[in-house]
């Protein structure tokens, strides 16, 4: 047994999550009730990484903040400048490519369990509630404002507390993260169950008919993760982006894309970050907020979606217009992940931008669910590997 784990652990993680996402595919194919049984893997596999995040933010960043000293330096702002940044160009490039390639819809009628959110003074409102939630819902529910919150206020106040108890603090932050390192060394068999599953229920051929609006939100998405975020990180840190750009997707963005979930990818992106040798004090506070507000793929597909709706209407769409949708796109993006359904349950606020009809807005939400095994799989990877790729431009450490 402990000469199979030494040959597992001398592969690499990332050779065995190309191995088993190649298994993956060929099983779901050939296979599909195998593939379907895989799919086991997989949830257990996302439902240990959802598990163990908020807890794992919760004791990094308390733990970080009670150790940190005057004269450490943290890098939050200029993240959190990128961020915003980044989700505005990655919503303008969509508005672009919209008018580029204008798509038409085929409108369905389907059943929308979510209830959209009325306007953009709710999701704000959302926002601020769960930044003042209960700290023990916050940790049950994964409500990552709510436990930042909560983590940097007890942080604050275990400076004055003795060594010894913030000694225990940091013990108890090495013992989640050895947790955590236990959990992505599985990541081989929970990709494998993952993408089996997805290949066998859904096939190849099941999104054929949405191919046009699927390029043109995939494109637009690796264009930011390509060009635009790279340029971001050039100006920043005035080196070559690229290979901290791959760094981030390979290791980030293959993981966020099966998981589909940025919460889930929180432990993967802190595993990176610590990789990387980045400030503790900054990516314990930046990684976990950028999965709540960090949100260029919400933009994008929020931008998409809604202009292909108005180009399916016939809606004429001005600069001025185009505009204020990517504006209210990019604070709606930044609210996504306090709002049930994410992205796609924010279209209808953007869609009364342009006055079209609730019921057809919704339709267009619908389709969304229909695309979204591919969809919201590489708006996860583009939010995701982005966190870490801000994080590290932004800390010296790194770009010297």
């Amino acid at each position: 047994m402990r000469s199979l784990i030494a040959m597992y652990q001398r592969i690499g993680l990332v050779p065995l999550i190309i191995i088993g996402l190649i298994l993956g595919v060929f099983i779901g194919w050939l296979a599909p009730n195998v593939g379907i049984a895989l799919g086991l893997l997989g949830t257990l596999f996302v439902g240990a990484l959802k598990a163990v995040a908020p807890i794992l933010v919760f004791i990094l960043v308390m733990a970080a903040i009670s150790q940190h000293r005057s004269g450490n330096e943290v890098y939050v702002k200029p993240v959190l400048i990128m961020y915003m940044f980044g989700t505005f160009l990655a919503a303008l490039t969509a508005v672009g490519a919209s008018f580029l390639f204008p798509t038409e819809l085929v409108l369905v009628n389907a059943t929308i369990e979510q209830v959209p959110p009325a306007g953009l003074k709710e999701v704000l409102t959302n926002l601020l509630m769960n930044l003042v939630a209960n700290p023990v819902n916050a940790l049950a529910e994964a409500n990552y404002i709510g436990i930042l919150a909560w983590a940097i206020i007890i942080g604050f106040a275990l400076r004055q507390a003795s060594d010894t108890a913030r000694a225990v603090v940091s013990d108890f932050s090495d013992a989640i993260s050895q947790v955590v390192k236990w959990i992505i060394a599985l990541a081989p068999f929970g990709i494998l169950g993952l993408v089996a599953n997805t290949v066998a229920e859904t096939g190849f051929a099941a999104l054929a008919g949405y191919a046009r609006i699927l390029l043109v939100l995939v494109g637009c998405m690796l264009f930011i993760a390509l060009v635009a975020n790279p340029l971001i990180v050039l100006i920043k840190t005035g080196k070559n982006p690229y290979p901290l750009v791959f760094t981030c997707l390979r290791e980030s963005g293959i993981t966020a894309f099966f998981t589909r979930s940025s919460a889930a990818n929180i432990p993967v992106n802190m595993n990176l970050a610590r990789k990387l040798g980045l400030h503790e004090d900054t990516y314990s506070v930046t990684i976990p907020l950028g999965a709540t507000i960090n949100m260029a793929g919400a933009a994008i597909t929020i931008n998409v979606l809604t202009l292909a709706a108005a180009h399916t209407l016939g809606i004429e769409v001005t600069f001025a217009s185009a505009l204020l949708l990517s504006l209210v796109a990019t604070i709606s993006a930044c609210g996504a992940s306090g709002v049930a359904g994410g992205s796609l349950l924010l279209i209808p606020l953007a869609a009364s931008l342009f006055s079209i009809p609730n019921d057809i807005a919704m339709q267009v939400v619908a389709i969304g669910f229909i695309i979204g095994v591919i969809q919201d799989s590489a708006e996860t990877a583009l939010n995701s590997s982005t966190d870490v790729l801000f994080t590290a431009a932004a800390d010296p450490t790194y770009s010297r």
